[in-house]
């Protein structure tokens, strides 16, 4: 397929848009490794969001329902105290997100993408070692370039083998 001008200005404009997401998630200025931040990096460079944390049964079940916005650079971590098949839906969710599932080492291992307001439809985490789930705004993961072996950081990924620890 080829592109005409317009097309070429478009790609421009989203790839531009793209890189505008990553810098302004990245807060250079910013300490890393606070319980209200989580970090992820990889080949397409680095993030960083605000987010809050659901690390009780109860808080993880009422996650971001009800909610009509979230703001571009925050988002919702779940914690889990260990690896696990984990499986998500949309029931009173009002806002397209993406879930990012990652393991125990805080390494991505599957993201969904824009799932359904709504929807009820399980929405699998890619497999039994899931220990952390981040919910972003719809979209933005493959915008930023978001995708599995992306590490993550927060404080409460521990242990001699992560991925991409605090301390570092």
């Amino acid at each position: 397929m080829q592109l005409g001008r317009g097309g070429q200005r478009r790609s421009i404009t989203t790839a531009l848009a793209g890189l505008a997401a990553v810098l302004i998630l990245a807060e250079p200025g910013r300490s890393a490794c606070r319980p209200d931040t989580v970090e992820l990096r990889g080949m397409w460079g680095a993030a960083r969001f605000r987010v809050e944390v659901a690390d009780t049964a109860p808080e993880r079940a009422q996650g971001l329902m009800y909610r009509e916005t979230l703001a571009r650079g925050a988002g919702m971590l779940f914690v889990y105290p260990f690896a696990q098949r984990v499986s998500f839906w949309m029931r009173n969710t009002l806002i397209p997100l993406d879930m990012i599932f990652v393991d125990a080492r805080g390494v991505v291992r599957h993201v969904h993408e824009n799932a359904v307001p709504l929807d009820e439809t399980p929405i699998p985490g890619g497999g039994g070692d899931i220990q952390y789930v981040l919910e972003i705004n719809g979209g933005l993961a493959r915008q930023i370039g978001i995708a599995p072996g992306s590490a993550m950081r927060h404080p409460a990924i521990t242990g001699p083998d992560v991925a991409w620890a605090c301390s570092g």
